[in-house]
């Protein structure tokens, strides 16, 4: 996709490496640990005869000053890309994933924050993590993701999508929402509640798991709703299959207004009746993957769960071989 924005467009920088790979990188524009990472990665991979792409709002940062850092096209920022290199916590490597979006461009995580669900290495493993992008040492897995449109009276308010969850929130602290949840064209239940949790497994370990989620393997396809501080006898949370259609409504005669999130950062403001319906959408996105590790290990590190007394399976009493 062709396309230009103001200011210094994608082929404006003169120093830029004749090359047939390019990879993007993403790190928050406020953070001089995040800047000096990438900067080190931009440095490493352009030794290796591979470009590196900022989107323009790096552009006036220290990484934006580097030489043969190029400005990414405004409106297709991973055109020709091959990864998607975010350096920070889970909220920056969802943003990666806003940028990623529809391009089926892959996405890699460094985690330079506190648990970094989302990351696939850690600051110490920059040098490894750069070497593994240089020889495509990575396959690629797919995570699902969600859609989600609100109406009133018919009328469209807003579209947007979730990696890790929707939620829908009371906009004030004084008053409690009232919400009636829909699965599959059926009403379920009304909540007096704070919100509403609608997550997938990858955000099943996010915003989810703090209101009283349940941990989801991400092999697993589901739907999650978890509710917040609801006033209600059956308040529980409820798996749904990859296919149900959920809605959420605010009950109009309602006092209270509601907030509508995507992944904690893409807000929206819902007056009573309003109708939120949330769906799988059709787009996964890419996560890149440097080991076969299984998610119970991610599990064990990002909690630090103690395994103490754990022996293992001896080899006479594995699964499969019978007794």
């Amino acid at each position: 996709m062709a396309g230009s924005g103001g200011g210094r467009g994608p082929t404006d920088r003169k120093d830029s490496l004749v090359t047939d790979r390019r990879v993007v990188l993403l790190a928050h524009p406020g953070r001089a640990d995040a800047l000096a990472a990438a900067t080190g990665v931009a440095e490493r991979l352009r030794a290796a005869g591979i470009e590196a792409t900022i989107p323009r709002s790096l552009a006036a940062t220290s990484l934006g000053a580097l030489e043969g850092v190029r400005i990414a096209d405004d409106f297709d920022p991973v055109e020709g890309a091959e990864l998607v290199c975010v350096l920070g916590g889970d909220g920056t490597i969802l943003r990666g994933a806003d940028l990623a979006r529809g391009s089926e461009v892959p996405i890699l995580g460094i985690n330079l924050g506190h648990v970094g669900f989302l990351a696939e290495a850690e600051r110490e493993d920059l040098d490894a993590t750069v070497e593994h992008i240089v020889e495509r040492a990575y396959t690629v897995e797919e995570r699902m993701a969600l859609d989600v449109v609100a109406t009133r009276d018919g009328r469209e308010l807003t579209r947007s999508w979730a990696l890790n969850e929707v939620t829908v929130e009371k906009a004030s602290r004084e008053r409690m929402l009232e919400l009636t949840v829909e699965i599959d064209g059926r009403p379920l239940s009304t909540w007096g509640c704070d919100g509403v949790v609608i997550a997938t497994p990858t955000g099943s370990t996010a915003y989810a798991f703090s209101a009283g989620g349940p941990v989801v393997w991400p092999g697993v396809e589901a739907v999650l709703v978890v509710p917040i501080s609801a006033h209600a006898l059956f308040a529980r949370p409820l798996v749904l299959g990859p296919t149900s259609h959920l809605a959420v409504e605010i009950v109009p005669d309602a006092e209270a207004h509601g907030i509508l999130w995507g992944d904690g950062h893409r807000g929206f403001e819902l007056p009573p009746g309003s109708r939120i319906e949330v769906q799988r959408s059709a787009e996964p996105v890419r996560l890149a993957r440097l080991t076969s590790s299984p998610f119970t290990d991610r599990l064990v590190a990002k909690f630090d769960l103690s395994v103490h007394g754990w022996r293992g399976r001896s080899g006479s009493s594995r699964l499969g071989r019978g007794t």
